[in-house]
């Protein structure tokens, strides 16, 4: 009967062991609890994109481009509750992002355009990665902001560059087309007749005198 209280023994251990590890994985998730509310408030501190102000001839220009302005609603629109919600936004904004080569305005469909819409692809498709790991990259994920930034405004400003040189080139066109306009035929005006040079000499007008015929016209 001395097996008994081995039993005893070892039943007790296995409690004492499973309590211990539930202590452990309550420590675990109070700490990781923690250090998730660290990186929410470092990176909703962080967390603020902007769009530079475009020209008239811009936005009329890319008015219909639906897929840019999908994107800089969905830049706009910054999360709230949790590291979770900014997780996701990053996940929305890489299938934005990739949106941008479909439907580019035929102005804007130039490789200096396309180089910097890939730049900018490949930047927040970073920051997807970044903040979606297990283990949060929030240094990185902050580093990133301010280059997306930077990415969008020389893609923007490529753009008014693009339409400022279309706007060189037409008024050369013009200029060019007048010079080659030749000169002669330009029609000069006609001078005025002058009816009082076409009258005989001896015509008085209404005193009744009418011209005199050349005498030896009659030989």
């Amino acid at each position: 009967m001395r097996i008994y209280p081995y039993l005893l023994i070892a039943v007790f251990s296995i409690f004492i062991s499973c309590k211990d590890d539930e202590s452990v994985r309550v420590q675990a998730n109070e700490i990781a609890s923690k250090k998730n509310e660290q990186i929410f408030e470092k990176i909703n501190k962080a967390w603020s994109f902007s769009v530079p102000q475009s020209s008239q001839n811009l936005q009329s220009r890319i008015k219909n481009w639906a897929e840019w302005r999908l994107f800089l609603t969905e830049l706009n629109q910054k999360p709230k509750s949790s590291i979770g919600a900014f997780k996701q936004k990053a996940k929305t904004l890489s299938l934005k992002v990739r949106d941008l080569q479909n439907n580019i305005p035929p102005s804007f469909n130039k490789p200096e355009i396309i180089a910097r819409i890939m730049t900018l692809t490949t930047k927040v498709n970073s920051l997807d990665l970044f903040i979606n790991l297990s283990y949060v990259q929030d240094d990185k994920v902050v580093k990133l902001i301010p280059e997306i930034n930077e990415e969008i405004a020389s893609l923007q400003s490529q753009m008014e560059e693009i339409i400022k040189k279309s706007e060189i080139r037409l008024e050369d066109g013009e200029a060019e087309m007048l010079r080659s306009i030749p000169r002669d035929s330009v029609a000069k005006p006609k001078a005025p007749i002058n009816l009082q040079q076409q009258k005989p000499s001896n015509f008085r007008g209404n005193s009744g005198i009418v011209p005199t015929l050349d005498p030896k016209q009659n030989r």
